[in-house]
């Protein structure tokens, strides 16, 4: 798949760090020309210096509707279409459902879930016959993850949500799927909050129920988006594929 993409336009979003930033640089060698987006200034200059011409970095907020809209008004202006679209931005706190403040699933549902609909319903006048929309989902949308209430209840929407907008892009020629991770080792574990011991406690915990016995990588998502990306699955619609090391089929 040296070239699977050659000539196609592809925007991710949360494309700065983690299985966004990997996903750039695969699609990036597949040969794309390649959008990613961002809001915190310091990830969005780490991604310009580290992806160099491979990629256009953008600061845009995945939750915000007037950004969302200026986004693809944006690729139309630059580019009249749109090929690949993968809906990777995301937000993850976690709390005990007893001690969860609201706040945690407002603003988790703002940018997990109105954020991607948003970003689909604007993306459609530049998505034409054989473009594919990738969703990032999570394992939390189909197991009952201690403190995982809300993050799981945000990821499920979206995995809904894909389903339906395969009924309705269907006739226009548009694939859409979802890719479901498992723990995969990205900056998003530091953000958690936690101590280095606990957080260590937890690493281990969750890898005792990965039967491949380890973290995934950010690279592994990138691969899984890329044979989503390409004419390699143009006859897929409306899956999810669990990339987790087996953490909810075995």
């Amino acid at each position: 798949m040296a070239q699977a993409l050659n000539n196609k336009i592809a925007l991710i979003t949360g494309g700065t760090t983690g299985i966004g930033l990997a996903t750039a640089k695969r699609f990036a060698a597949a040969g794309a020309t390649v959008i990613v987006t961002g809001r915190n200034p310091e990830t969005l200059e780490a991604a310009r210096a580290e992806l160099g011409d491979k990629a256009v970095v953008l600061a845009s907020d995945a939750g915000d509707p007037a950004a969302i809209a200026a986004l693809f008004e944006w690729v139309k202006k630059e580019h009249g279409r749109l090929d690949v679209l993968f809906l990777n931005a995301g937000i993850a706190q976690f709390a005990p459902l007893g001690d969860a403040p609201a706040e945690f699933f407002d603003r988790m549902y703002q940018v997990n879930v109105r954020g991607p609909w948003l970003a689909i319903q604007a993306a459609m006048p530049v998505l034409g016959q054989g473009s594919s929309v990738i969703v990032n989902t999570s394992i939390s949308n189909v197991k009952g993850m201690a403190g995982a209430s809300a993050y799981g209840a945000t990821k499920a929407a979206l995995r809904s949500i894909v389903r339906t907008a395969a009924t309705e892009l269907s006739p226009l020629g548009i694939r859409i799927n979802a890719i479901s991770p498992g723990p995969i080792s990205t900056p998003i574990y530091g953000k958690l909050g936690m101590p280095k011991e606990a957080l260590d406690g937890f690493a281990a915990g969750v890898v005792g129920q990965v039967p491949l016995g380890r973290f995934g990588e950010p690279s592994e998502i990138a691969e899984t988006a890329l044979f989503l990306a390409s004419s390699a699955s143009s006859f897929i619609q409306g899956v999810e594929i669990p990339v987790d090391g087996g953490m909810t089929s075995v």
